[in-house]
């Protein structure tokens, strides 16, 4: 009898597996295998919305294993023991594995390479897993990576994306393999009280009914806040519950200008995630750095967390986020332009805060939008800011959106939705709403003051007339 190891790791499906696909084919018993990593809990990474996410992800994958005869193993340790153990309880003569880009991904490869070896078991790496195209498919001349998005997605436009894999119709698992109780989500305290369900089976509904109807007018209408016309796919593409290329070929099969302007957003996706595999330093350095004296008010920074800005996009945005576990791109982008050029605070401030209640946080979208929107990213155009009320009026013109999350404005019109402060005095003192935080017309010329230092500082040391000078600190020169 021939054993080998499926170990689950960001692609918690059956559907378009190649990792449980290539265990199948390769032994006569799988051992379906995920490891609740003690080593991820030790980085903070671990957050309520994304451990209640992944309760439904296990379970769901578990009741899909157990329909083909098998079912999931479920250990609670450092990751490479738990793997190690099992491997020893079973004689598996391999294992798989899909690889990943982050540090801590490729670290823990490394480490499982290496023990699995000294165990005689060899470990297969998987490509192509967790994205549509796997990181380093394409590269530019000369380089490890594309650092700008244009170039990247014409080369990955023409290089195509893998064929998928239909599940298994059968995993045998070997006899008296033990395994702890799944995690349940009910046990999981401080979740965002409207967060969604997770699994294979809930984001393929979600995918066939995106699919059948919104995707058509993809491209006109993804900006709608009160629309709310993005397909909220990305929790189920971040635990892998989806397969990207499953993704891509299907929405390319319907043919129409909102599926390509989506699958636009899945290649962003890819790109994003071989950035972070040539730099993994990225997820917390400045990926351009720009010479950033940041600002340090954390009453500022906990008025952007709690949504009370006094700028209702940005407030109706941070909220939605704290009851939902998630955000609307806009929104996301908005609320960043916010914090790191009007308000001029570190942008790690703000990745961390959308890390602790993000259920689709992951290192390569998360911090590498964050640095996109900072201007210390892949952003050709790093010092552009985005005004929350133009923004407020262009993609929420009758205020919907505002209205829905900011319950203290919802009986304002017009222009008063996007700019309470207008209204008159008696009006606005009976508003339960603050002031704004800031002048945006200061706070944009403060920002372009400090960003106009840097430039200047960075060239006085390449012209070697300064100092060699440490990190920045987190004072504003300004």
């Amino acid at each position: 009898m021939t054993v080998s190891v499926a170990l689950f790791t960001s692609d918690l499906r059956l559907h378009d597996s190649p990792v449980l696909h290539s265990a199948v084919r390769d032994a006569d018993h799988v051992v379906p295998l995920f490891v609740r990593d003690t080593g991820i809990r030790r980085t903070g990474f671990e957050a309520p919305n994304r451990q209640a996410f992944l309760a439904d992800c296990l379970a769901d994958l578990d009741a899909q294993l157990r329909r083909r005869g098998g079912r999931l193993v479920v250990r609670d340790e450092e990751v490479v023991a738990g793997a190690l153990a099992v491997v020893a309880e079973t004689g598996a003569h391999s294992l798989h594995i899909a690889g990943g880009v982050s540090g801590y991904a490729l670290h823990r490869e490394e480490r499982l390479r290496s023990a699995l070896a000294a165990a005689g078991c060899i470990l297969h790496v998987h490509d192509a897993v967790v994205t549509a195209l796997a990181p380093g498919t394409v590269v530019p001349s000369g380089r490890d990576h594309y650092a700008v998005f244009t170039p990247y997605f014409r080369r990955w436009e023409a290089t195509g994306v893998r064929g998928t894999l239909a599940a298994p119709r059968a995993v045998r698992l070997p006899p008296g393999v033990a395994s702890e109780p799944l995690p349940r989500r009910e046990e999981v305290a401080g979740t965002s009280p409207g967060l969604a369900g997770g699994g294979e089976s809930a984001g393929r509904r979600l995918l066939s009914a995106w699919l059948d109807g919104p995707l058509a007018d993809y491209g006109n209408s993804h900006d709608d806040l009160a629309g709310d016309a993005t397909s909220r796919l990305s929790p189920y593409l971040h635990f892998g519950c989806l397969s990207a290329a499953e993704v891509v070929h299907r929405a390319r099969r319907k043919g129409t200008p909102g599926a390509d302007a989506f699958i636009r957003q899945l290649a962003w996706r890819d790109f994003h995630h071989q950035v972070l595999a040539a730099r993994p330093d990225a997820a917390w350095d400045d990926y351009r750095p720009r010479r950033d004296r940041w600002r340090t008010d954390e009453d500022e920074a906990e008025a952007w967390r709690a949504g009370r800005t006094g700028y209702p996009l940005v407030d109706a945005a941070m909220r939605q986020l704290a009851h939902e576990g998630w955000m609307h791109n806009r929104g996301r982008m908005v609320v960043a332009s916010f914090l790191t050029k009007t308000l001029y605070v570190d942008w790690r401030v703000g990745a961390r805060h959308f890390l602790n209640l993000l259920v689709d946080g992951d290192l390569a979208n998360n911090q590498l939008n964050w640095q996109w929107m900072a201007g210390t990213g892949t952003d050709t155009r790093p010092n552009r800011v985005l005004n929350p009320v133009v923004q407020g009026r262009r993609f929420d013109p009758r205020g919907d959106y505002v209205r829905r999350w900011v319950p203290e404005l919802a009986g304002l019109e017009g222009r008063a939705v996007h700019e309470p402060w207008t209204l008159p005095g008696p009006e606005r003192a009976g508003l339960d709403y603050p002031e704004p935080l800031v002048d945006l017309t200061e706070a944009r010329a403060r920002f372009e003051r400090a960003r106009s230092l840097g430039r200047a500082e960075a060239a006085w040391v390449r012209s070697g007339d300064g100092p060699i000078l440490g990190p920045p600190g987190n004072e504003s020169p300004v």
